[in-house]
Order: structure tokens, then C-alpha cells, then sequence
């Protein structure tokens, strides 16, 4: 008994402390992401943390082939889904996002794999715009709904800002951190995958906004606010508001089997 007794004298302090290593929230009900700075973002340029160094990246645009693939694939799934046919599970909206960065306290690993679903975000000028005209028709007809996200993608590059894509962290709350979180908290480096042919990579940045978070500027209130709405727009309302990303894109490759093979377009 005395044994046991020094054992958890000992190593209760060590378990604990493994458990807080962690604590982004710091009993409060929001996190600050410490590991990016968008400070000049406005000049096309960001700087992260990522491998324990900050450094500067610069952002691209997403290539024309990208653009073309990506809208066209959407296009596709709307006239599916009006038909009443299921969509592909392959295409532009399921995104695997690999990262890593962080040890969880359930795993011996730090790398991570998980599919998200993946969107486009409206330019800075149009934000307020788009967030508007999904608030108005939130409550019509599928038929109109799926009408308005259809003249979105056809004019894609004149609405949506093509260096970034948009996602959703669902399940992360101040109790339970997915390992995908965790990651990109500690390391924001991270890349995107689609399960298509022509397939795309996306290495990228990921920037975690939490809406309770009183240093958010009026734009990234602005990308919480649409990223949970488009969500719903089409999925039905949640019951809770999730957590939004940005996923700044630095580099994209083209890994389509073949003619591909992993080589970089810029």
C-alpha cells in the first residue's frame, strides 16, 4: 500500500501535467491560435510557425486548371443532387487534410490524416455580400437554394478569393481536441489532397478562427460567420457553431496518375 501510495505521489503530477499540455482554451470559451500571423496578410504574405521556426510565405492562386476542375466537378454534383441523385464521395468537396505536430494522449503518433469538406471563400469585398444573400433565402426551396450556390460557382473567379479555401472544425470543443486541431494549433503546415482524376495536392496554412475570440477582425468575424452558414445553407442548421479555417494555399501539384505524378505547378 505505502509503494502504491509514492507511486501516485509521483506520477499523478506527470499525468496531469500530459493532459494540460494542450490547454488552448486556458478555462476560457475561446482559443487563440498563437502559431500564425496575418499581419501582412494584405500584401500577400503570411507568417507561421511551422517546425518550431517562424517563417514568411507567400500566397498563391490557384492555377486555372485547378479553378476549372474544381467548379466544373461542382457544377456536376448540383445537377446530381437535382436530379435526386447521390453525389460523389470523389471530387472537390472532400479534402484530405494531412498535418502534424502534436502528440495526442491516445496515440503514439503525431502525424494525422482527415477528410473535411472543403469550400470556396468569397473575396474580402464580396464577404459581407455573399454572408447577406444566404441569410435571406436560408428559409426558400431547395430548388432555389441550390439555384443560388450554382450562379455562385459559375462565377467563381469573380466571387471567391483564389488564394484560400474554407473549412469547418466540427468536433473540437474545449473538452475534446480532434488530433487534426491539435496539429495545426501547434504546426499549421499542412496539405490537402482531392480523390479525383486530375487529382490536386495543396500545401497550406491553416488558420483556426474561434468565434468567441475578442482579437478576430471584422473580416474573420466575417469568414466564422459564412463558413458555418454555407455549411448549413445546404446540410440543414447545426446545433452548434463550429469552429472556422482557412486554409492559405502556398504551393499545388498535380498528382494525377500518369501525367501528373506529383509534379509541382507552382
Amino acid at each position: 500500500m505505502k509503494e502504491l501510495f509514492l507511486f501516485i505521489l509521483l506520477f499523478t503530477p506527470l499525468i496531469l501535467k500530459a493532459y494540460k499540455k494542450y490547454d488552448f482554451y486556458q478555462n476560457k470559451d475561446y482559443f487563440i491560435q498563437n502559431t500564425i500571423d496575418t499581419k501582412d496578410i494584405e500584401k500577400g504574405v503570411i507568417r507561421a510557425k511551422v517546425d518550431g521556426r517562424w517563417q514568411d510565405f507567400k500566397l498563391i492562386e490557384l492555377p486555372k486548371e485547378f479553378l476549372e476542375w474544381n467548379f466544373q466537378r461542382r457544377l456536376l454534383m448540383i445537377e446530381k443532387i437535382k436530379k435526386k441523385e447521390a453525389p460523389d464521395w470523389a471530387g472537390p468537396h472532400n479534402g484530405m487534410v494531412a498535418t502534424y505536430g502534436a502528440q495526442r494522449e491516445d496515440s503514439r503518433f503525431k502525424i494525422n490524416v482527415a477528410v473535411k469538406g472543403m469550400g470556396f471563400l468569397p473575396k474580402k469585398e464580396k464577404i459581407k455580400e455573399v454572408i447577406n444573400l444566404l441569410k435571406t433565402t436560408f428559409n426558400d426551396s431547395f430548388e432555389k437554394k441550390v439555384s443560388i450556390l450554382e450562379s455562385l460557382y459559375k462565377n467563381g473567379k469573380e466571387v471567391f478569393d483564389l488564394t484560400r479555401q474554407i473549412s469547418l472544425e466540427l468536433y473540437t470543443d474545449k473538452n475534446f481536441y480532434t488530433q487534426t486541431f491539435l496539429n495545426q494549433m501547434v504546426n499549421p503546415a499542412c496539405a490537402i489532397v482531392f480523390l479525383d482524376i486530375p487529382s490536386y495536392k495543396i500545401k497550406c496554412l491553416a488558420h483556426l478562427l474561434h468565434p468567441n475570440n475578442p482579437y478576430l477582425t471584422e473580416y474573420e468575424k466575417d469568414v466564422w460567420e459564412y463558413a458555418n452558414l454555407i455549411h448549413d445553407y445546404f446540410h440543414g442548421e447545426s446545433p452548434r457553431k463550429s469552429i472556422a479555417v482557412i486554409y492559405y494555399v502556398i504551393e499545388i501539384f498535380d498528382n494525377t496518375p500518369g501525367k501528373g505524378k506529383g509534379k509541382k505547378i507552382k
